[in-house]
């Protein structure tokens, strides 16, 4: 065992070098991209603290969801955050746009325990200055937050990410995995009553349909369109490695047949 641990370890360290240097390039390439995202998920955490401040707590509305699975208990609900934080991956900002348009449109109250009537937490008093909006009230603001509620966040987050590995991933297994937990989770942050059912359905349903108009519609980028005589920068699914072998083949026989005739 010792034997074989030492020959595959040049190969780890090489394959760690080299994953780590694709993704040095594509920074440098993208890091204005990556810096726009940053910027908007601020942004996206200062709206979503904003309509804190419009919360007022009430009768938690009645939910399928929450008649259908016992509620996981205040201690417990941290359960839902550990599944986000495996799987957490990418967002995409269309859907986080979205979801701040709706849950300013309409403020329901919170069924999350710290939302509900009775707690110091579920309303808070309006902000003393505009560096105390601006810092989200870090880190409770974050952690402790009301009326963000449609649609789920963590939700989007998931399905991004899934979807993406989906279209680019080449394990067959990781990919119906990342589906089950992306399933798992769901159900789980409505036991931790941290969103309504009708949170994620909205989720689920309008994170596919804008990455469905955004593969159809917009143009591809460079990357994804390498021609044919370029390494791609993402890794290509079984069934794209088989297209691109065939692909490869019959150009190598057309340039044979073209030598011929010449």
């Amino acid at each position: 065992m010792p034997l074989y641990v030492d020959r595959e370890a040049p190969k780890l360290w090489r394959r760690i070098y080299s994953e780590a240097t694709l993704e040095a390039s594509l920074l440098a390439e993208k890091w204005k991209l990556v810096l726009a995202g940053l910027v908007f998920q601020y942004i996206h955490g200062l709206a979503a603290h904003g309509v804190h401040y419009l919360h007022r707590p009430g009768p938690t509305l009645q939910d399928a969801g929450f008649f259908i699975l016992p509620a996981l208990g205040q201690d417990k609900a941290f359960v839902s955050e550990t599944v986000f934080v495996t799987i957490f991956g990418s967002f995409i900002l269309a859907s986080q746009s979205l979801r701040i348009i709706t849950f300013f449109a309409t403020q329901l109250p919170g069924p999350n325990y710290h939302c509900r009537e009775g707690s110091k937490l579920a309303k808070i008093p309006p902000p003393k200055n505009v560096l105390e909006v601006l810092l989200i009230n870090f880190p409770d603001g974050v952690i402790y937050g009301c009326g963000d509620l449609i649609f789920s966040s963590h939700t989007i987050f998931t399905l991004v990410f899934v979807r993406t590995y989906q279209r680019y991933g080449t394990r067959r297994w990781i990919k119906h995995l990342a589906w089950l937990m992306a399933v798992v989770q769901s159900l789980l942050i409505i036991a931790s009553r941290k969103h309504y059912t009708v949170d994620i359905v909205v989720a689920w349903y309008t994170v596919n349909l804008v990455m469905f108009y955004v593969d159809s519609k917009l143009p591809e980028m460079a990357e994804r369109s390498s021609g044919p005589s370029q390494t791609p920068l993402l890794p290509l699914s079984t069934k794209d490695t088989k297209n691109r072998s065939k692909e490869d083949h019959q150009r190598l026989l057309n340039e044979n047949i073209v030598a011929d005739d010449h």
